[in-house]
């Protein structure tokens, strides 16, 4: 570390927050050597990638539908488990249902009279094909707009934007209104026309469980909130005073300028997941259900244990929908009232007897990243301070990994440590 910090400490590295960019960072550190505590002020780490478990379900707190393939999975310490939604993504309109992503081989027995190979179909497929060839690159190089603006000024037929793009892309982006930079749905789209999506096995918490568990032991102490924070020191009221070398805010951005004023606090997009048991097993595939008809509160819908059977007992279904924009804020048993007739027209199964599980809201679930689309923003505070989030980044767990990596690096950098994966990238 820097010789201007070479008085007696408690540990090298403090990291504040430990959700997904926090461990991610704390792994990225450990494993360059250096000593990390993190501290974490819930009962345990993971952030927003919590998982509940009732009576043999298991219910995320948030909606995470990874790319698998995201270059951000493959530096985790571990492989991640995914369960690939083969079906794809069902724009379920109201007179026909478009599949996009997923295999035509094999549509769910409900949807087999109104999958055809339309006009629609086909251009989707073929546009979202080209649109995977793209290079970065090329994407980066078109002009900055607002998602709907661009989408509005192609010369695509209303019926396709407003019944197939637009609310594809508001499921993607988890931005209703596509305010995001039209950068930023490009590289969405591609991502996904080039590798689909997929869900964590067995719950989101798994990813933060991957990385804690690769960390040295007692590197995470939870219940531990932090007060103030300096470059040499992180004051607590639970433990007193964490003495270290270096500091990385790894926690929200509201958070975060609260420890460090100045820090940006973006716009958030409100989330609202829903989580209801079917008493019987639905006819349902691996898919994400899209309603393009916009017949209630729900964006788009999964029967996750479809997708994931030990999301849910034998014999059972767990059914798991999404609520954005403003409906997201309305009360539980609004939303669940709302919702019934919408979901058992999705999925082609009366909706009155399900029991709703659980919902989880969170007013600022995804950072909004309106044009000039700037997915590295700066990580390096001064010497000796260091943030990272999807606040800092693209918004998710890809911008959680992506950010604590970059400044992990930065961190590593200044304190004279080489990552070893840098070493390794320029020798090759």
């Amino acid at each position: 570390m820097p010789s201007s910090r070479t008085h007696r400490t408690d540990t090298d590295v403090v990291v504040i927050g430990g959700g997904p960019a926090g461990l991610a960072a704390a792994h990225h550190l450990t494993s360059a050597g250096l000593a990390v505590t993190v501290l974490e002020a819930s009962t345990r780490p993971g952030g927003r990638l919590a998982t509940g478990r009732v009576d043999g379900y298991h219910l995320d707190h948030t909606s995470w539908l990874p790319v698998p393939g995201t270059p951000e999975l493959r530096r985790l310490p571990a492989p991640l488990p995914i369960r690939r939604l083969t079906g794809g993504v069902l724009l379920h309109g109201a007179e026909r249902v478009h599949r996009v992503g997923g295999s035509p081989r094999h549509p769910s027995p409900r949807h087999q009279r109104t999958l055809a190979s339309t006009f629609d179909q086909t251009w989707l497929r073929a546009n979202l094909g080209h649109l995977g060839s793209l290079s970065e690159s090329r994407l980066r190089a078109r002009p900055e707009l607002p998602a709907h603006a661009a989408l509005a000024s192609r010369p695509i037929p209303a019926r396709i934007t407003e019944g197939s793009l637009r609310p594809l892309l508001t499921a993607l982006l988890g931005d209703p209104e596509l305010i995001a930079s039209r950068r930023l749905s490009d590289l969405t789209l591609r991502a996904f026309a080039r590798s689909g999506l997929g869900m964590p096995s067995g719950g989101n918490d798994v990813l933060p469980r991957l990385l804690a568990d690769a960390l040295p032991p007692g590197t995470v102490r939870t219940g531990v909130r932090a007060t103030s924070v300096a470059t040499t020191a992180v004051a607590t009221e639970e433990a007193g005073t964490f003495r270290c070398r270096a500091v990385l805010l790894a926690t929200g951005a509201r958070e975060a300028a609260r420890l460090v004023p100045g820090i940006r606090v973006p716009e958030f997009h409100p989330v609202t997941v829903l989580h209801h048991a079917a008493p019987e097993q639905l006819q349902a595939g691996p898919e994400l259900i899209v309603d393009t008809a916009r017949r209630g509160p729900v964006t788009h819908t999964l029967a996750a244990s479809a997708a994931d059977p030990c999301r849910a007992p034998a014999g059972h279904t767990l059914v798991t929908s999404v609520v954005l924009g403003g409906e997201a804020a309305q009360p539980p048993d609004v939303l669940d009232k709302a919702a019934r007739a919408q979901l058992g027209t999705l999925y082609g199964a009366p909706a009155h007897d399900w029991e709703l599980l659980a919902t989880h809201h969170d007013a600022e679930a995804i950072p909004a990243l309106p044009p000039p689309y700037a997915p590295h923003r700066r990580v390096r505070l001064i010497d000796g301070m260091y943030v990272c989030g999807d606040h800092r980044a693209t918004p998710g767990v890809a911008g959680d990994l992506s950010s604590a990596r970059r400044a992990a690096e930065a961190l590593l950098w200044d304190a004279g440590v080489r990552p070893a994966d840098l070493a390794e990238e320029a020798a090759a």
